[in-house]
């Protein structure tokens, strides 16, 4: 027989390829492999973690999809290898926890999908700290058209991952909906959050350094405060230590603390969101960060409004603009009335700036807190109904600050006052007396 070089050539790419390719189970279709075909059956009585772990070990050899039909599948402590991808039929097939600390985890494992699947919980306690899916190292994750309900810990946690969380519903989580350290850009868009126990999407990092995350466009309700505390709980959104995450367009509603709290955060963007009934600030920047824009939100119903602070913690440089503010005062039992009804509130190396503020008993703005306040400028604002306009601190130390072009209304207690802690020191600047203070500029503000 004659082998020439082509059929010699063709012969041995045949040969590679049937090596290359793992053997299967079970035949894959176009559409993956069918779990079914593993045993994996929809509403089995029993435990099926043992054949649904082949299943996706399998599938994920195969760079396949696992394919599982609707109806209830009971499992737990499922681990996903490189490669695994779960599609459900979304809102129909729904893995149940039966053991384990998570009913699905994966470590130092890349390219995993999961698409239209219900994870329950059932609410059986997680150990501190862990998530119903607990990801750990994860590059080019997915998860997609998901529900993820009762979690009894944390609904999805996410450690040192990169990818996407979109389009999924997570409800009743006890602790918190999307907790996620350490990562590397992540995408999270689209979801909605209700109920959780002690926080709905936190953003951390271990020690500060860039995050890069976006949070977007997600609805967020009913966020509590489970654990306690004055602050570390009971916020919808909240950044700490990550730079540069962009949080936006986020519809939030009903929080025991704060919609958005970027804590140590710099060069956070905080733009577009609704943020309704609140229990405390309503947005925040605080403690050891540098750059902050918080512009274009709507506030409706908090204790204080936008809250820039910490300038004893190294907190400073901002933009605060073009937000509409509205509705404050104590929410809380014990609350102090002068730490409550502020519109905004801003300490170093920040300009305010065509911000709208309505109903703000005891300030629309308050620059700087005793000696806190250096290079601020206030200007084009609207305050109409509030305790004093702006408060601006003439205590010992405090620095230059700049207010001109605001148009102020029904201020009970005084247009423009300077204050020495909580303490007013001055009569109404607005109309006479601001040259005692060669640090402040006031001028051209209009009162009625």
């Amino acid at each position: 027989m004659i082998i020439d070089r082509r059929r010699l050539l063709l012969g041995s790419l045949s040969g590679a390829a049937a090596i290359a390719t793992p053997a299967l189970a079970a035949p894959l279709s176009r559409y993956g492999l069918d779990a079914a075909q593993f045993g994996v059956h929809a509403g089995a009585p029993d435990d099926q973690t043992a054949k649904l772990q082949r299943a996706i070990n399998q599938a994920a050899q195969a760079r396949a999809p696992l394919m599982l039909a609707p109806g209830r599948y009971r499992a737990g402590n499922l681990k996903l290898p490189t490669g695994a991808q779960l599609v459900g039929v979304r809102g129909a097939t729904r893995l149940t926890l039966t053991q384990g600390p998570s009913l699905i985890a994966a470590e130092h494992a890349d390219i995993i999908s999961l698409t239209g699947l219900v994870f329950d919980g059932g609410g059986k306690p997680l150990p501190q700290g862990r998530g119903l899916a607990h990801l750990i190292d994860a590059q080019s994750l997915r998860i997609s058209d998901c529900e993820v309900l009762r979690a009894g810990g944390n609904a999805i946690a996410l450690a040192q991952c990169d990818g996407a969380v979109t389009g999924t519903t997570i409800i009743d989580a006890a602790d918190n909906a999307l907790f996620c350290i350490d990562s590397r850009g992540l995408i999270l868009t689209a979801n909605t959050i209700r109920g959780s126990g002690n926080g709905g999407i936190r953003v951390w990092q271990s020690e500060k350094r860039d995050d890069g995350s976006l949070i977007a466009d997600n609805r967020i309700e009913d966020t509590g405060a489970r654990s306690g505390g004055t602050g570390e709980n009971g916020n919808a959104i909240n950044v700490f230590h990550a730079a540069n995450v962009i949080v936006r367009n986020n519809a939030i509603r009903k929080a025991a603390f704060t919609a958005i709290r970027g804590n140590a955060a710099s060069n956070i963007q905080i733009i577009g969101n609704n943020c309704a009934a609140l229990d405390e600030v309503a947005i925040y920047s605080e403690f050891g960060f540098e750059g902050a824009v918080i512009a274009d939100n709507v506030i409706d119903g908090a204790e204080n409004g936008i809250s820039v602070t910490n300038f004893n913690d190294g907190g400073r440089m901002a933009t605060v603009h073009g937000n509409l503010v509205r509705n404050l005062g104590a929410r809380r039992p014990g609350t102090r009335p002068d730490d409550a009804g502020i519109g905004i509130g801003i300490e170093a190396e920040t300009a305010v700036i065509g911000n709208v503020i309505e109903d703000a008993p005891t300030a629309g703005i308050r620059a700087g807190w005793g000696p806190y306040l250096r290079n601020v400028t206030v200007s084009g604002n609207v305050v109409r109904h509030a305790g004093y306009g702006i408060q601006v601190s003439v205590a010992a130390g405090a620095g230059d600050a700049a207010i001109s072009g605001n148009l102020i209304s029904g201020a009970r207690l005084g247009a423009i006052v300077g204050m020495e802690w909580a303490k007013p020191m001055t009569g109404d600047l607005a109309k006479d007396g601001a040259a005692r203070y060669p640090q402040l500029t006031i001028a051209n503000n209009r009162t009625r």
